[in-house]
Parts: C-alpha cells; structure tokens; sequence
C-alpha cells in the first residue's frame, strides 16, 4: 500500500510538472502570464495593445504551424501563426488557402502590397479582403506575412475601417517588432 501511494505521488507530481512545462501544443508557459512559442521564442503576451489573448496552440500540423488568438472589445480579431519557414518564402503560395476561404465566402482583394512594417522596416506582404459593408464601416481582413530568421510570422485581422485601421496598425507592429526581437533569441529556440 505504501509503495503504491508513493508511485502515485510520484506520477502525479511528474504529470503535473510536465504539464506546466509542456502542454504539447507548442507552447510554453513564460513570465508574467506569457505563452512561449517553444521552437521558436516567440512570446505570445497576455495583452498586444488593445488586444487580449484567447487561445493558443496547433494550427496546422502538416506545415508545424501554430497560433495565438487575441480579441479586442471592439469586435477585432487577430492571429498570430508562426511557422518553420519552407524552402522558397512565397507568402501567397503559403496563404493560398486562407485566401479561397475568403473569396469563396464573398471576399473581394481591395490592396495587395509588400510593406516596411515595424521600427526595423521589416517588409511584410499584406493583402487585404472587404467581406461586408455596413453604413460607414467597411469589414475587412488583413492578410500578412514575413519571413523572420528561419520562420514565417503571419498575422491575420479581421477589422471595421476606418474604426479600427489605428488598431489594426499597432498590432501589426507590435507582431512583427516582437517576432524581429524574439525570435530564435531563446535557449528553447530551435
């Protein structure tokens, strides 16, 4: 009985100090309620501007991509995919899916571009959908991606222009100012 409860213990202890390290989904937990992008260092903030986090974890398995979610009260959403970057970076061969989604739904292209993003002037492709208007408020999203060191940072974000352009903006920046700073920094970085 002794023996059994002290194996218990022990398993208990081991799962737990397991799961508080790795919750295999490709995150850690870091400081001051952060979320670590185990591979890559990328840290995944409880708040990016306005914007809180939801959620964390596998994306898409076959191309060892993973996310972050965040919401803003406003009603925009951002996410943050982080990928091992392929052996050709062509970010519309690699957000070709996102994009059908979008123009089988009723999305039409209204800008497509390669912009300096960030203080470091990172050039980022962005495209961008209207989906639906309403008054004054046009619904957009935003497609963007960037190759940082041996990863592709992604960032998509649905928004109400011109409400919400300022917002859109300051998360696009914050990303990719922190996936420039973070990324392969880490001892955890592969």
């Amino acid at each position: 009985m002794r023996k059994t409860a002290w194996f218990a213990a022990a398993l208990l202890l081991g799962l737990t100090g397991a799961r508080a390290q790795d919750n295999n989904n490709g995150f850690t937990d870091g400081p001051n309620n952060t979320t670590v992008h185990e591979a890559s260092g990328f840290i995944c903030p409880l708040k990016i501007a306005t914007f809180e986090r939801d959620a964390a974890g596998p994306r898409d398995p076959e191309r060892g991509a993973d996310y972050c979610a965040y919401s803003a009260l406003s009603g925009v959403y951002g996410t943050i995919i982080i990928m091992p970057l392929p052996a050709t970076f062509d970010p519309k061969a690699i957000l070709a899916g996102e994009f059908a989604v979008q123009e089988g739904t009723g999305g039409h292209v209204i800008d497509e571009t390669v912009r300096p993003v960030g203080p470091a002037n990172l050039p980022v492709y962005l495209r961008t959908y209207e989906t639906a208007r309403l008054e004054s408020l046009h619904y957009r999203t935003l497609f963007a991606s960037a190759a940082v060191g041996a990863w592709v940072v992604q960032v998509i974000l649905e928004y109400a222009a011109p409400r919400d352009k300022e917002i859109e903006t300051d998360f696009l920046n914050a990303v990719y100012s922190a996936a420039q700073h973070e990324i392969g920094t880490t001892t955890a970085a592969k």
